[in-house]
Formats: structure tokens, C-alpha cells, sequence
């Protein structure tokens, strides 16, 4: 392959706070694509387009755009840091090409950085290091390092240095070209003043120097002999980094603070130099009744992925693609690999965050949006003749839920109609019903995800609803191994209708497994058995909640020699279910999460104390100088005002996230308070 592309399809992500939307505003500032600087504090900030944005500070959807640096043409998604949004960031990675995480220098590795980059490393995401804010008290460069070979388990290559830290703060070195570079703040284009690398830092870069000479020289024989010749020269180096970086070998790690304009102009110069082109990546694979695989060429047929879907006020629903292969015009007919239907490109755009750029045209590695009426997030659209499926998009189950409804009875289907749109638009919601009470429920990931749902429907959708109190969104599973028979036999329309079957349950960590081979039940009767526990597990025979962490298995069948029929064996196997549940003493299981608090260390036996009455179990405490940055496991109903509550005990000095991490089996005495509050018990 020659020369990359001058293309790059790169995210931006970190943790909450770490100042990743701040350096996408300067990226685009300094790419010229916007003439003045977003600012996250005062609600400028370009990429944080919605309004919930500009009012919280945060990021809540991932936004796209493009700039040009260096004559390369580069796509950028920012990401929420938020864990209520990591589906966001979840569909984000999986359609890019490179990341650049933002790590915050004095909070280095928090909760959702580590989340980000695992979720990286699952789609093999080539990816740079940004340390923001070495301007801030307590900044540590070594000690975020440090973090990521400890908590990310990647090599960290230094190509540059902080020149001082905190307060003290006022440039970076360049390792590779052995220059001091410093922010000119007396010129009016901020121009970079280069000098030489101060004397009292000379033998740190020399160093930093060395240690990149020799992860390169480990890339291949022939960079080895160069590392002895004394032939690794800067352009050289610049190369094999690229070759490491796109190995995911290393990580080359830069620095520099965002908010004074720090860094920035060489973290573009490392998007360029060290991120990949698309079609220096493999091929993409995928299933289908065709080949499995299709090149990422623009000769190849036809082939994108649905990674969004969003409502635009002007051009109506748009899905966002990610086009691997070939080329389409706006107006063409492609196929939908999921629905097996045609349908037309209409109105390709290319998105600037809220703005929209009139496309004839999209090819292999463009991000654009298209008109689609019927397509969804995770569907592949290819050329009418070359159908291939690729991977979907999997999305995490919500763990809260509230009861919503409208104010007036007449906007019932307005409400309907509005949360249809909003779920096809955000797959981590869900809508359903209350078994007992008929209430319609909206289920999300998090207080703050549904509090934005509802801030939705009052702005955008006009509507004005009620809405109880955030619910835990519990599960039911076994605790034993339990057994169940059913049987079916019954004449409708003058023709027989038989089966029977015998369903055995366990304990699983996590899901559900269904497992059905019987011996002789011939393969129809065998997925009209599936067919009917799969039906059958939304509601457990306990408290009626979702069935959740069980294994499921039909161990034997009966077979009629003329009345066997699918309806049959669905049906018993629904009714084996059932019994089997119950047999297996049914259990509630709880949504644990994943609570990091950092707080001082005048606080810590507070805190502990705290996180201990909920139900907490305490992992680690790991301190970073003179905070403590405590890892504990706490049930998701024990954390309902939480950020109140640790304001209270540290005098609003300690900072905490959460995610979530597994469902767990409740306690007896917490099982008993739930069907109790139910009514399922009395009191």
C-alpha cells in the first residue's frame, strides 16, 4: 500500500470534566473552522449544541464534524464523558478509525476513561494520549503515565513534556525535534515561540528520547539495525511511531492545557502522523449468504453502517453513516440487509455539529447523515447486489425506570408517538408498561439520562408530563437448579395440537442462555420451543419482574406421532418455564454499580462509613497525594441522592461516578421490603 490517505475518521473521549469538549473547540479554532473559541464554561461550546448542554456543561450526544489540518481531511466525533451516555460513545467507537482519549492531569485515570478504553480495545481502536490541564494544581504528567500502564495495562510513549506544572506551567517539549515550544501570548494569531530545551530538563527528554528509539527499534528487524547505525532520525522516528501506534503496541501520550491553547497544534500534528486512514485499516467482515469480508476501497460494492439516528428540526429523521466501501450518490437506492427492503439516500449531509453540509456524494471513509424512513441504529446498507451483514451495536440494559404520563388525556398519542421517536434515536432507552398499575415507564441508565428525557419532551416535543419518582429496574433469576414439565393437547379448527416438554433452570452469572436439543425433537419443534421461553421470560413468576441470569434448558420432549405441532411445543415449553421458575426458588437481583469517590483524606472515615450503611463493599483505596480515591460496589437503590449526601459529608470537596457493573442476587431482609412495598407480602 502507498501513502495513506489524507483522511482520518477519529473520537474524542474521556472521562466527565477531563476538558475533552474544550479541546475539540480548539481543534476547531486552530483547523479554521470556526472563527472564534467555544467555551464549555459559558455555553459557546460548538459541539454541545442542545441545550441541556449549554445549561449543565456536559456532553449528552456525540456530535459530528470536520476540519482540515495539514491538508488532511478529518472527521471527529466528540463523545459524552457522562456514564448515563455511554451508549453514545459505544456507537461511536465502533464505526471509527482512530481515538485520542483526553486525560485530565491531576484526576488521570478516573472511572470513565478506563470504561472508554476498554471499550476501545474491544473494537481495536488505535488511539493517542492527550494530559489536559498541566496548567491546574496538582497536575502530575508521571503520575497520569503511571496510571495507564497500571489501570489501562498500555505501554505510554512520551513525545512530549511539560515544561513545569500547575501555576508554573508555560510549555511543552517536543522530544522527537528536541524543542521547547511556548505559546507566544503577546502575538495575535498565538503563535508558537520555539527555543532550546531549558538546561534543567535536557537529560528528561533525553531520556523520554531514548525510551521511543527503543519501543521502535522493537517494531522490526530493520528498525533494530537503524537503533544501532545511530539512523533513527526524527522522520524515521515519526514513521515507526505510526506503525507502533497502528499495532496498538503503544500509545504515544502528549500534553498540554486546552483552555491557554496549549498542545493543541501538535496533537493535530499526531492526528495526522500517527492515526490511520481508513484504508490502512483491515478489511471489514461481516455474514451473509455472500462473502464475509469487503475491503475498505472505494471499488468495492457499496457498504455502510447505521451508528445513529437523530431528529433534525429541518430535514426531519436522519441516520448517520459510517460508508466503508464503495460510493452512493444522494437519491440512490441501497438495500436494507435487516428489513431486506430498498430504500433511497435522500437529502446526504455532511453534520457540523447542529449544522448541515448538502452532500452529492458519499465514499469509502466518509461519515455523513441521510434521510431514511425505515432504518435503525446497527442496520448495514449495501449496494442492491452485494448484501453482507456487518457486526451490530450492542447496547447495555437500563437499570432505572420511571412512570411517565401526559398531563392532558388527550395527548396520550402525542406522548407515544414522541417516546417512539426518542427510543428509535437512543437504543440504552426502553418503554413499557406497569403489569399492575398500566402506567407507561421510560427506562434509562440513569437519573440524569431520564431527567433529560423528560427535559426533551417539555422543550422539543412541546408536551407537558407527569413523571413518579426514578425506580430501580430489578430482575428476577433462581437460586437453585429447579425443574418443570408442561404439557399441551388441544383441537382447534378439527386438528390436533401437541407437545410437551420438561425445562430444567440454574443460576447464571449474567443474561439469559436458552438451550434446547433434546434428543429426537426434530429442529422446527426444537425453536418453536425457544420461541415460547423466550416469550415467556419478561415477567418472573416472584414479582413479575424481567427473568435475568438464568440458564435455561429443555431436557426432554415428548413427540405425538400426528399432533405435534410448533403452537404445541411453545406452548408447553412456556408452562415447563414456569414451573421450572418456581421450582428453582425464584430470587430478585439487584443492579450493583461501580462507585469511585475521591476525596480528601481528612474525610475518608466518613465516607466510608457512608458507602458501608448502603450496602457498599469498599474494593480499593488508592491515595493520590493528599486525596483518596476510594472503588466500592454499592446496590443502585442505596445511591438515590447520593451527590447530596456526599456534598453534606466533605463540605462539597469530593468528587464520585458511577457505572453500572452486574446484577446481584437481593438479600432476603431487601427481597422481603421489595414485595412487601409491592403488596406481594404482607406486612
Amino acid at each position: 500500500m502507498g501513502s495513506p490517505s489524507a483522511f482520518r475518521n477519529i473520537g474524542i473521549f474521556a472521562h466527565i470534566d477531563a476538558g475533552k469538549t474544550t479541546v475539540t473547540e480548539r481543534i476547531l479554532y486552530f483547523t479554521g473552522k470556526t472563527h472564534r473559541m467555544g467555551d464549555v464554561d459559558y455555553g459557546t461550546a460548538v459541539m454541545d449544541w442542545m441545550p441541556q448542554e449549554r445549561e449543565r456543561g456536559i456532553t449528552i450526544v456525540s456530535a459530528a464534524t470536520t476540519c482540515f489540518w495539514k491538508e488532511t481531511m478529518i472527521n471527529i466525533i466528540d463523545t459524552p464523558g457522562h456514564v448515563d451516555f455511554t451508549a453514545e460513545v459505544e456507537r461511536s467507537l465502533r464505526v471509527l478509525d482512530g481515538g485520542v482519549a483526553v486525560f485530565c492531569a491531576v484526576g488521570g485515570v478516573e472511572p470513565q476513561t478506563e470504561t472508554v478504553w476498554r471499550q476501545a480495545t474491544r473494537y481495536k481502536v488505535p488511539s493517542l494520549a492527550f494530559v489536559n490541564k498541566m496548567d491546574r494544581q496538582g497536575a502530575d504528567f508521571s503520575g497520569v503515565l503511571q496510571m495507564m500502564r497500571d489501570m489501562l495495562g498500555v505501554t505510554p510513549l512520551p513525545v512530549s513534556l511539560p515544561i513545569g506544572s500547575g501555576q508554573s506551567f508555560r510549555g511543552i517539549v517536543d522530544v522527537i525535534r528536541g524543542k521547547a515550544l511556548y505559546l507566544d501570548q503577546e502575538s495575535p494569531d498565538d503563535d508558537i515561540r520555539e527555543e532550546e530545551i531549558p538546561e534543567e530538563m535536557a537529560a528528561e527528554a533525553e531520556a523520554a528520547l531514548e525510551r521511543l528509539r527503543e519501543a521502535t527499534a522493537d517494531l522490526s528487524e530493520e528498525a533494530m539495525e537503524l537503533y544501532f547505525s545511530g539512523g533513527l532520525d526524527p522522520d524515521r522516528l515519526v514513521s515507526l511511531i505510526r506503525k507502533g501506534t497502528l499495532e496498538r503496541r503503544f500509545v504515544p501520550v502528549l500534553c498540554g492545557a486546552a483552555l491557554r491553547n496549549i498542545g493543541i497544534r501538535r496533537l493535530l500534528d499526531a492526528i495526522v502522523n500517527w492515526l490511520p486512514a481508513p484504508e490502512e485499516l483491515p478489511p471489514v467482515s461481516g455474514s451473509g449468504d455472500g462473502p464475509k469480508e469487503r475491503a475498505r476501497s472505494s471499488e468495492a460494492p457499496f457498504t455502510a453502517l447505521v451508528f445513529k439516528i437523530q431528529t433534525d428540526p429541518h430535514l426531519g429523521r436522519l441516520a448517520y453513516l459510517r460508508v466503508y466501501s464503495g460510493s452512493a450518490s444522494d437519491g440512490q437506492a441501497v438495500l436494507n440487509n435487516r428489513t431486506g427492503k430498498k430504500e433511497r439516500l435522500m437529502r446526504l449531509v455532511r453534520m457540523h455539529a447542529d449544522k448541515r453540509e448538502h452532500l452529492d456524494r458519499v465514499a469509502a471513509g466518509d461519515i455523513a447523515a441521510a434521510g431514511l424512513k425505515d432504518a435503525a441504529t446497527g442496520d448495514t446498507l449495501t449496494a442492491t447486489g452485494s448484501p453482507i451483514v456487518l457486526e451490530s451495536i450492542e447496547f447495555a440494559e437500563p437499570v432505572m425506570q420511571m412512570a411517565i404520563e401526559p398531563v392532558g388525556a388527550k395527548d396520550d398519542k402525542l406522548l407515544e408517538e414522541a417516546l417512539a421517536e426518542m427510543t428509535s434515536e437512543d437504543p440504552s432507552l426502553r418503554v413499557g408498561v406497569d403489569r399492575d398499575t398500566g402506567q407507561n415507564l421510560i427506562m434509562g441508565m440513569g437519573e440524569l439520562h431520564l431527567e433529560i428525557v423528560v427535559d426533551r419532551l417539555k422543550r422539543e416535543k412541546k408536551l407537558q408530563v407527569l413523571t413518579g419518582k426514578p425506580q430501580v429496574s430489578y430482575r428476577e433469576g433462581v437460586s437453585r437448579v429447579g425443574r418443570g414439565e408442561g404439557s399441551f393437547e388441544r383441537l382447534i379448527a378439527g386438528r390436533g395440537n401437541y407437545g410437551h416438554a420438561v425445562v430444567q433452570v440454574e443460576p447464571a452469572p449474567a443474561g439469559l442462555e436458552v438451550l434446547c436439543a433434546p434428543p429426537g425433537l426434530p429442529a422446527s419443534f426444537a425453536e418453536a420451543a425457544r420461541t415460547g421461553i423466550r416469550g415467556s421470560v419478561g415477567a418472573g413468576p416472584l414479582a413479575g419482574f424481567p427473568v435475568d441470569g438464568v440458564r435455561i434448558t429443555v431436557v426432554e420432549a415428548r413427540i405425538h406421532e400426528t399432533d405435534s405441532t410448533d403452537l404445541g411445543y411453545a406452548s408447553a415449553a412456556a408452562e415447563a418455564l414456569r414451573e421450572a421458575l418456581k421450582d428453582g426458588m425464584p430470587v430478585i437481583r439487584e443492579p450493583v454499580m461501580s462507585l469511585d469517590v475521591i476525596t480528601p483524606a481528612d474525610y475518608l472515615g466518613e465516607v466510608l462509613g457512608d458507602i458501608n450503611s448502603r450496602r457498599g463493599q469498599v474494593d480499593a483505596i488508592d491515595q493520590r497525594g493528599d486525596t483518596r480515591n476510594i472503588r466500592a460496589r454499592v446496590p443502585l437503590a442505596e445511591l438515590f441522592g447520593y451527590s447530596s449526601t456526599i456534598r453534606s459529608l466533605t463540605q462539597g470537596r469530593a468528587g464520585f461516578s458511577m457505572q453500572f457493573l452486574n446484577y446481584t442476587d437481593t438479600p432476603p431482609n431487601v427481597q422481603r421490603d421489595i414485595l412487601t412495598r409491592m403488596g406481594i407480602l404482607s406486612r
